[in-house]
């Protein structure tokens, strides 16, 4: 039997985080533990993860950092040999979804597995088509190899759905302390130049989407360029963001022409407009 915890780290979950905790509780393998990491929410959110039998650990909202909070669950549950991280904002689309992602670690050489993302059934189609063009439809492992074909995307993973393999995190000495975002990256770099291997399972399957505006697009792209100015290794070793940035232009305005929603061509090219000059800035403030 996998030994696997469950791990979320919550702020003010809202509404839709019941729908994911029924989502985990109708899965066809359950975890050994189910760890809430909170930033002291406001509102119900510790009240009904305990409800649905998840232990929380409650920590102050300025000391949340996505690398360090993740690493404090991990080190919550060293009985278990697999982590299991979503966001408070995913849904499990299926009842299979713990099952399926988990299978990948039959290849002894993963140390770590991220799902499909699917819309929101209430996505706008700039939300829709980023997690189309990010997670298709055929699964892969991706290894050290893939980096003159995928580029920096080799590294590409996310722990809004995402497991990883304790040896594996352990060896790269684990999540990192002190980045603004992209710990997940960070974290599947890691692996794959310590000769590990990420698999992507397009077999199972989250909800989990964001329609955002041109000023939160503009703030997580600086925080991006900020991140990979901060950690220039990632770029040496795997190659610069733009040519994915280009690539993912050039697929929206398809997207976007192709399926009817020509209307939303202007608010994309200002919204590549604003992303790519505050990824600038973020690197060179750095």
């Amino acid at each position: 039997m996998i030994r696997f915890a469950v791990i979320i780290p919550t702020l003010n979950a809202g509404t839709r985080f019941e729908l994911l905790l029924r989502s985990i509780a109708e899965q066809t393998v359950q975890p050994c533990r189910k760890i809430v990491l909170d930033s002291s929410s406001a509102d119900m959110t510790p009240a009904l993860a305990r409800q649905f039998g998840f232990e929380v650990l409650s920590i102050e909202k300025a000391q949340f950092n996505h690398g360090a909070t993740r690493q404090k669950g991990v080190e919550l549950v060293p009985e278990q040999d697999f982590l299991l991280f979503l966001t408070q904002d995913a849904i499990l689309a299926h009842p299979e979804a713990f099952e399926n992602i988990l299978a990948t670690f039959v290849k002894k050489e993963v140390g770590a597995a991220y799902g499909r993302q699917l819309p929101h059934h209430t996505a706008g189609p700039l939300g829709a088509h980023a997690r189309i063009f990010n997670y298709p439809s055929s699964s892969r492992i991706k290894s050290l190899s893939d980096k003159d074909a995928l580029g920096i995307k080799t590294a590409f993973i996310s722990n809004s759905f995402a497991v990883y393999r304790r040896t594996a995190l352990a060896s790269v000495d684990g999540f990192p302390q002190d980045v603004i975002l992209g710990e997940d990256t960070f974290a599947a770099a890691k692996m794959l130049l310590s000769g590990w291997e990420i698999a992507y399972c397009a077999e199972a399957k989250v909800y989990h989407s964001h329609d955002y505006s041109c000023l939160q697009e503009s703030k997580r792209y600086f925080d991006t360029g900020a991140f990979h100015a901060s950690q220039p290794w990632i770029r040496q070793s795997f190659g610069s963001a733009e040519g994915e940035g280009l690539r993912f232009v050039k697929s929206e305005l398809y997207f976007l022409y192709s399926n009817g929603y020509k209307r939303y061509i202007p608010l994309a090219l200002i919204n590549t407009a604003f992303k790519f000059i505050a990824y600038k800035i973020g690197l060179w403030l750095k």
